[in-house]
C-alpha cells in the first residue's frame, strides 16, 4: 500500500525541492502542508507543472497531518515551536521527520539550541507517542531541483526508534540518496551542528550544496 506523506512547511527553501522527488519516486502519495491552504495549493500546482503530472497536492498543515501516515517538518526554526505544539494531538501515532536546523547569525558557525537540538528538541514537545527522527539538513536547493539525478552526499539520520529509522532510510533512497542510521536522537546535536559547517564550506569555496559523504560503508 503506497503510504501518504506531508510535509509541514513545504512552500519553504527545501521543501518544494524534497516533495518533488518523493512524488516522481512513484512510491509515496505526497501532500504539502502550509499555514495556509490556498498557499500550499498554489505550490503543489507549480511542482506539478514543473514535473508535468498532477503527483503533489496541498493542504493547511492540520489537515495534511491528519491524511498522512507520516509527516515531515521543514520549517524555520523560529516557526519550529509553535507549529509541533498546533499539530501535537495529530502527530500522535505517527512519525515526524524533523529538517529543522538551528541557525543565528553568522549561519556559517554552530549555535546549539536550549534543547541542545532542534530534534530533541522535538521529541520533548510531542511526547514519546511521535517518533521523532532527524534528517535531511541543509541538502541544497541546486541539487534538490535536479528531480532526475541521484544526489552525492549521505543523509545522516538520528532518531530512537529502530523501525522509524528504516522508513526513514527508505524516504532517503526514494529522493535518490544514501541515508546512514547515525543513532540516537542525541546524536542530532551533531548532525544539525554540521549544516553550519556546511554552510562555512559554501561560502568559503564559492559552491552550493556541499554535503557529507561516508567512506567505507
Amino acid at each position: 500500500m503506497t503510504k501518504t506523506l506531508a510535509v509541514i512547511g513545504g512552500t519553504g527553501n527545501e521543501g518544494p525541492g524534497l516533495v518533488a522527488r518523493w512524488a516522481v519516486s512513484g512510491k509515496y502519495k505526497v501532500i504539502i502542508g502550509s499555514r495556509q491552504a490556498e498557499k500550499a495549493e498554489r505550490v503543489a500546482a507549480e511542482i506539478n507543472h514543473r514535473l508535468g503530472q498532477d503527483l503533489v497536492s496541498g493542504l493547511a498543515n492540520p489537515d495534511a497531518v491528519d491524511a498522512a501516515d507520516l509527516a515531515v517538518l521543514t520549517v524555520p526554526y523560529s516557526a519550529h515551536k509553535a507549529t509541533l505544539e498546533g499539530l501535537k494531538e495529530r502527530l500522535k501515532g505517527k512519525i515526524l521527520v524533523d529538517v529543522t536546523v538551528p541557525l543565528s547569525p553568522p549561519v556559517s558557525r554552530v549555535s546549539l539550541p536550549e534543547g541542545l537540538s532542534a530534534g530533541q528538541e522535538a521529541q520533548a514537545i510531542l511526547g514519546l507517542e511521535v517518533r521523532v527522527v532527524s534528517a535531511f539538513r541543509r541538502l541544497g536547493q541546486a541539487h534538490l531541483a535536479h528531480t532526475e539525478q541521484a544526489i552525492e552526499c549521505d543523509v545522516l539520520i538520528c532518531g530512537n526508534s529502530k523501525e522509524a529509522k528504516v522508513e526513514v532510510i527508505a524516504l532517503a533512497e526514494a529522493a535518490g540518496m544514501r541515508g546512514i542510521d547515525a543513532g540516537p536522537l542525541q546524536n542530532a546535536v551533531i548532525a544539525e551542528g554540521l549544516a553550519a559547517v556546511l554552510i562555512g564550506i559554501n561560502i568559503r569555496h564559492k559552491v552550493k550544496g556541499a554535503g557529507i559523504k561516508n567512506t567505507g560503508i
